[in-house]
């Protein structure tokens, strides 16, 4: 649904300096996190990896193919994120790594107190509106995409991190807390996009499922607001609290992503998808897909295209 925002790149380690071409380590110890580095310039299989602490692991260059829990394995490339837990050990391939390709990604282990704090926190200053829910980090929703929110939040840490300033510890543990905010919204967003069936006892997904419903018309704050019986102000605030965008965005978001689904169809024309999901000036719709997707509603149909 998203375009993959992606990290800032840290220079590769000199060749002189490498200990080891498969996962060569560099590490940044902070008060409450570590930083890791890793770079890997040959190609292996099945390379173990565990951490004390929960680890937030982002890919900054290259491929790898993830195996963790019971699940499939899967292809982790740059501009995605995956989080796991403590103690929990993942293997890992480098299909595809060389000397003049090699893969580069960041491991932060965060301190559980720390996690423990955001969160009792989050619960105590803003409780959920469902009963008996709780602000809480998803072990099941353990890989996405990252966007510009969370992709800003990783390069601060990792900017901190790598620095040398004297009140690196203080800013890491707040952008630490945003950071445990981003993952727990994207993990939101995530749920509510695979989620087809959703329940309607939330304001949010209420929300969401009149979105979904009514893509093809112009839909406006005022209505969603109504549909969860909440006032403008206070919808508009709990939305964005609990999704890391306003519910606009989300809305804009939704209508490309069905846009992208109309443009697979090889016949139909960019002003036949520009109204079919609401938007009657056809040129503001192609600026406002290319600013999401990159290219033009024409260029994606025709990359797209398979005969």
């Amino acid at each position: 649904m998203y375009k993959k925002a992606l990290l800032d790149t840290p220079a590769l380690t000199h060749e002189k300096s490498l200990k080891t071409l498969v996962e060569n380590r560099t590490i940044f110890s902070l008060d409450h996190c570590e930083l890791n580095i890793f770079e890997t310039y040959e190609t292996t299989e099945l390379v173990p990896l565990k951490f004390n602490d929960l680890v937030v692991t982002s890919m900054l260059r290259g491929k790898k193919v993830m195996h963790l829990f019971d699940d499939p394995s899967f292809d982790y490339l740059p501009g995605e994120t995956v989080i796991v837990p403590s103690n929990v050990e993942m293997k890992i391939d480098f299909p595809e790594a060389t000397n003049e390709n090699p893969t580069q990604c960041i491991a932060l282990a965060i301190d559980n107190q720390i996690i423990t704090d955001t969160l009792n926190f989050l619960n105590e200053k803003y409780p959920k509106e469902e009963n008996n829910s709780l602000w809480k980090l998803d072990h099941e929703n353990y890989f996405f995409y990252n966007n510009v929110e969370l992709a800003s939040t990783i390069n601060k840490l990792i900017k901190e991190c790598t620095g040398s300033s004297i009140t690196k510890d203080a800013i890491a543990d707040l952008t630490l807390q945003e950071l445990i905010i981003r993952i727990i919204q994207t993990q939101t967003v995530k749920r509510f996009d695979s989620d087809v069936n959703l329940d309607n006892n939330s304001p949010i997904a209420t929300s969401i499922s009149f979105i979904r419903n009514n893509i093809r018309e112009s839909i406006n704050l005022k209505q969603l607001s109504e549909k969860a019986c909440m006032s403008t102000t206070s919808f508009y605030r709990y939305f964005k609290r609990e999704l890391g965008m306003s519910p606009i965005e989300y809305i804009l978001n939704e209508k490309i992503k069905y846009a992208k689904k109309l443009l697979s169809n090889p016949n139909i024309q960019v002003n036949e998808v520009s109204y079919a999901t609401g938007f009657e000036d056809c040129n503001y719709f192609i600026r406002l897909f290319k600013k999401y997707e990159g290219v033009t509603p024409k260029q994606y149909q025709l990359m797209n295209f398979t005969h």
